[in-house]
């Protein structure tokens, strides 16, 4: 398969849409990128022109997606580039779209708690072994994240 594959870094510029499709469910949002640069003249950070993308991400991505992100959160997308040409309003438009992959927020600019979300199909567990170790009931992960998040 010889697809184009991207990672972009930037901000959600619209709600997350989610809908469900004959092919799965499928969220859609527009992502902007703006590209940052150092401008030594001045000794500051310039921003350049801002790109916007259409992402889409099917099935559980879409779903875990739609429940995890909002408005101007900062994020990472990695997915295939598809580049279309339509006709609008008597004008040939290019729109760049995004099948994504991959999703996160971005660590460089905050945190996130990561909860991992249940299956749709109910799995047979297998019987517990007495060799393995069981999970504490209390997750120290999850407790250490809440206290840095924590506002006294």
């Amino acid at each position: 398969m010889n697809d184009t594959t991207v990672t972009l870094v930037g901000n959600v510029a619209t709600a997350v849409e989610y809908r469900e499709t004959a092919g799965g469910g499928v969220a859609r949002f527009r992502f902007a990128v703006t590209a940052r640069r150092w401008d030594r003249e001045h000794g500051t950070w310039s921003d350049g022109s801002t790109s916007f993308y259409t992402v889409s991400a099917w099935r559980s991505l879409g779903a875990n997606l739609a429940a995890s992100v909002s408005v101007g959160e900062p994020l990472v997308v990695h997915g295939r580039l598809r580049v279309r040409e339509d006709d609008r309003d008597g004008q040939r438009k290019t729109f760049v779209d995004v099948d994504a992959v991959a999703v996160g927020h971005d660590l460089t600019r905050g945190t996130a708690a990561f909860r991992r979300a249940a299956r749709a199909e109910a799995r047979p567990r297998p019987e517990p072994d007495a060799t393995l170790v069981q999970a504490p009931e209390q997750d120290p992960w999850t407790e250490a994240t809440a206290r840095l998040v924590t506002v006294p």
